[in-house]
């Protein structure tokens, strides 16, 4: 299954300045703690900024993104650091491995996926039994409600990923889903009124 043209636009458009540095969130940081000796993948890393901060919180990182420009730059920052280039949503076999103690997904990668169940199914073959997952990214009603709360798109389209289908995908793969969060408008690139959820956390176990 394939974005909608609609859906494809707005995340273009919430994350057109992807090239610009991606830290990591605040809320993640403090959600994730110290993170010493883990290893930890970090799904489409970009520009690498916030895998280098989640090393600096202690793990063995690895970073994963589709471009290899930006996996090339990352590299070059940041040697000490492996960078592998690879779909989300198709993790290359060295990284299926079941070694990893947590898997960070951020924002703007569920968006973008055409296949929700590859993106479960490779992060449950990347993570150790009892491994976490810890996913932090726009809110699906982000992309159908307009910065005037008017409806733009249902919230049932085709090829938009609920949250329903993403807890249904982890769990299918193996995942054990231990906490879901959702958080107002203003913390994310989807601008919107604080009425509107904007971005949701989600934290997983694979089942041991």
């Amino acid at each position: 299954m394939e974005p909608t043209d609609h859906n494809r636009r707005a995340w273009e458009e919430a994350h057109r300045h992807r090239q610009e540095p991606v830290t990591l969130p605040p809320i993640v940081g403090r959600t994730l703690g110290d993170l010493t000796e883990k290893r930890v993948l970090h799904l489409q890393s970009a520009t690498g900024e916030a895998t280098a901060a989640l090393a600096e919180l202690g793990a063995v990182a690895t970073g994963v993104d589709p471009r290899l420009e930006l996996v090339d730059a990352a590299r070059e920052r940041w040697p000490s650091i492996l960078w592998v280039q690879g779909e989300p949503q198709q993790l290359p076999a060295e990284l299926r491995r079941g070694r990893f103690d947590l898997v960070y997904s951020g924002e703007g990668v569920i968006g973008r996926l055409g296949s929700l169940d590859g993106w479960a199914r490779g992060i449950a073959a990347a993570l150790r039994p009892r491994g976490e997952l810890l996913v932090f990214d726009d809110h699906p009603v982000a992309y159908v409600v307009d910065g005037m709360l008017r409806w733009r798109e249902t919230y049932f389209q085709e090829g938009l990923w609920r949250l329903g289908q993403i807890v249904s995908a982890l769990a299918s793969a193996g995942m054990q889903i231990e906490a879901l969060q959702e958080y107002p408008g203003g913390t994310s690139r989807l601008r919107h009124d604080k009425r509107v959820p904007s971005t949701f956390l989600l934290y997983a176990r694979r089942e041991g």
